[in-house]
């Protein structure tokens, strides 16, 4: 019945460390702003403090296109290298075809195909035309991979805006799910996450004019682009061929030059070497700065750039500057985002579910605390005592770990008011029996506490076994009351089997009674 010294001292250090955590929550807002990142109250989930709700769906199919298109480019290149004629290269629906003019060659295109993409499947169709396709393995390697990656880019683009405990996970085949709590301007969020964001370097052909290019006058090898700067030519005639990637880009920052926004940019180690090998060779041309497929500038090369950085400049505010300079950082996605289904949850729905929550805490708390004392009466308000640390250790650790709040784990919280106390009533009502049987008060109480640990830890485990199963195949909200339920279930057995045996260990040694007060 009696603890050493390090024991108590451990216990009531625990008990400490946990209401300090769980004080913040206690605290105006302006005084936590204040505090240190470690020591910050929980973090409101979206039905509790509103926000925005974006389901997204990833056009995986476009990813294969996208493949198929770089296929027909490198293809091109090793037959005119090979010396081998063709008519006819194109996309036609999800396969690649050429016509091949001389039959003997089919053997040595089949290869240079396989060198190419050794995924795709080689098929000759009776007419002579070569039918290049991936297989149905290859598709789904490809979307699979596009999906993950999408995830991963909105991820970080969430990340940089300093979205506090997002919820971004994919649902069903190819759709991605967004809740972001506390955002104040959902329209940016759909801007900067329904971008592409994929950012090239062509050269800009100066034989045509875009003009002429509208007409239908493209040169081969070419394309008519659009511009993004309102104040340069409405089109540019550039180069097909990207000379430098934006993957290459390992980071970019807004910044100012001659007092107007901009975006300054620096590559790795292989793609300053090609950005400078291409200015190099180009000097004197114009290099267009392709974002999704519009030039946001195409600037004059004045000299060689050997640093691996650079400066892009156009028509910029500070928050596009900004904006750009994030999606720059996080990444292209692999393939464009549809927004299927928005929502925006607003603060008023927060407020209502957090003062119920609170109400309904409140009358369990105090139902629970008339019950045990009606039912056990001294020993009823040490426990009573303990289901309030509880309380206050299971708002701490939510505190300390960073966890968001939601209203079914406000729920959680709720039932483990109610199930704090289970653990007690079971140790007090073995006290009685073995009371009955003729023990002392000191050995009832130690019988109490030992041959009732087996029941309560059987019982906490079968809870504990039920709190796994619904984080590990349920999502969101259920994964909140899952985490509130399953430290709850810690909490409560270190209150009701430790605090609790510390505070009748402390009162047996005052009172050294000669029954039981229950």
């Amino acid at each position: 019945m009696f603890y050493p010294r390090w024991k108590t001292i451990l216990i009531l250090a625990v008990c400490l460390i946990g209401i300090v955590f769980a004080l913040p929550n206690a605290l105006p807002r302006q005084v936590t702003d204040s505090l240190p990142s470690w020591l910050q109250p929980i973090n409101l989930g979206l039905d509790l403090q509103g926000g925005s709700h974006l389901l997204l769906e990833v056009e995986v199919e476009a990813v294969v296109k996208e493949q198929l298109t770089s296929l027909v480019d490198s293809l091109r290149g090793a037959l005119r290298e090979a010396r081998i004629r063709y008519a006819d290269l194109g996309i036609d629906g999800e396969a690649v075809t050429v016509k091949l003019l001389d039959p003997e060659a089919r053997d040595q295109v089949r290869a240079i195909v396989r060198g190419l993409d050794p995924d795709v499947r080689f098929d000759i169709r009776d007419d002579g035309v070569a039918v290049i396709a991936y297989t149905e393995q290859a598709r789904a390697i490809r979307k699979k991979a596009a999906i993950d990656q999408s995830i991963e880019i909105v991820r970080r683009r969430v990340d940089e805006l300093g979205t506090r405990e997002p919820t971004i996970m994919r649902q069903g085949d190819n759709q991605i799910l967004v809740q972001l709590p506390g955002v104040a301007d959902p329209d940016r969020i759909k801007n900067l996450l329904g971008k592409t964001a994929k950012l090239t370097f062509h050269l800009v052909d100066p034989t045509v004019s875009a003009e002429e290019a509208a007409r239908g006058r493209v040169p081969p090898g070419t394309q008519l682009m659009q511009s993004a700067d309102p104040q340069g030519p409405p089109a540019y005639v550039v180069r097909r061929r990207v000379e430098v990637g934006g993957d290459a880009l390992i980071d970019a920052q807004p910044s100012f030059q001659n007092n107007e926004p901009v975006v300054s940019f620096r590559f790795d180690s292989a793609g300053g070497k090609r950005f400078g090998d291409v200015t190099a060779a180009s000097t004197g041309k114009q290099l267009a700065i392709v974002l999704d497929n519009k030039v946001i500038s195409a600037p004059v090369i004045r000299e060689p750039i050997l640093g691996g950085s650079g400066v892009i400049s156009g028509s910029f505010t500070v928050e596009t500057a900004n904006d750009l300079a994030l999606l720059l950082r996080a990444g292209a996605l692999p393939a464009p985002l549809t927004i299927l289904e928005e929502r925006t949850v607003g603060p008023d729905l927060g407020a209502d579910s957090i003062r119920a929550g609170a109400i309904a805490s409140v009358v369990a708390l105090v139902l629970v605390i008339g019950f045990m004392f009606a039912i056990y009466g001294l020993f009823g308000m040490f426990a009573n005592l303990a289901v309030i640390i509880n309380l206050a250790l299971l708002l701490g650790v939510l505190s300390a770990l960073g966890a968001t709040l939601t209203l079914p784990g406000i729920a959680g919280i709720v039932l483990t008011l109610g199930m704090a106390v289970d653990s007690n009533v079971l140790i007090y009502e073995r006290m009685r029996e073995e009371s009955r049987l003729g023990r002392t008060p000191i050995n009832a109480m130690v019988a109490g506490f030992d041959r009732a640990f087996t029941t309560i830890l059987d019982s906490q485990l079968t809870t504990l076994v039920a709190a796994v199963l619904l984080f590990q195949f349920g999502s969101g909200p259920i994964r909140g009351f899952a985490v509130t339920l399953a430290i709850g279930l810690a909490t409560s057995m270190f209150t009701a089997i430790w605090v609790t045996r510390l505070m009748l260990q402390a009162w047996a040694r005052r009172a050294k009674p000669q029954t039981l007060p229950i």
